[in-house]
């Protein structure tokens, strides 16, 4: 089997596990659940993962790989600091709006992390890779004196804990309020707070 072949075949198990763990939970899925909403065989699965904790780790993988194509690009443009912040919350945007199922599938993964380490160790390869890529736009904002004269891990670490915030509109009422609206206002809390005074009335 080519390399493409593979790859749509793995993408379609990963896409199984994707519905699974939302609807079952990790410890209420079984492999089982997995061959048959991927529609594969038995075998088929099994030539792949030799159990669901791998499968369910290769999701996190795919994620990733996925999201940081985009992600690092964003952090690559030449434009200021500020529209890198704007446009990596308008991708998160647009990622919960395709696909709200992936940020509920992160609090199943979320609890995991607190009781496996192999998922914890995951888990905290991929947040220390997007700490350091906010770290990367705000010393970037820093350095070419469009930002003050912050803690950039604080202020780093304050940005994921909000973004990660969006998984709330996946599990709770929000009485009215998207989680478009809710990204929009609080990226321009964010700029408000980490601009220059000379620089609070541009953009």
């Amino acid at each position: 089997m080519d390399k493409s072949k593979q790859d749509s075949r793995k993408e379609q198990i990963l896409s199984a596990a994707l519905k699974v763990i939302v609807e079952k939970g990790y410890h209420g899925s079984r492999m089982d659940d997995i061959v048959k909403a991927s529609n594969l065989s038995k075998g088929a699965i099994y030539w792949y993962y030799k159990s669901k904790k791998e499968v369910y780790l290769s999701l996190v993988n795919y994620w990733v790989a996925n999201y940081s194509v985009v992600l690092n690009h964003i952090v690559e443009e030449d434009i200021p600091a500020s529209d890198q912040l704007r446009e990596l919350f308008h991708y998160f945007n647009q990622q919960y709006e395709n696909n709200p199922t992936v940020f509920k599938a992160l609090v199943e993964f979320w609890s995991m992390a607190a009781r496996d380490m192999d998922f914890k160790e995951k888990f905290q390869q991929v947040y220390t890779e997007f700490t350091l890529l906010l770290e990367g736009i705000l010393s970037h904002g820093v350095n070419n004196g469009e930002f003050k004269d912050i803690n950039i891990r604080i202020a780093a670490l304050s940005i994921m804990v909000n973004i990660e915030a969006t998984n709330w509109f996946t599990l709770f009422d929000t009485h009215g309020v998207t989680a478009r609206e809710y990204m929009d206002t609080l990226i321009e809390f964010i700029l408000a707070g980490l601009k220059k005074k000379t620089q609070e009335g541009e953009n």
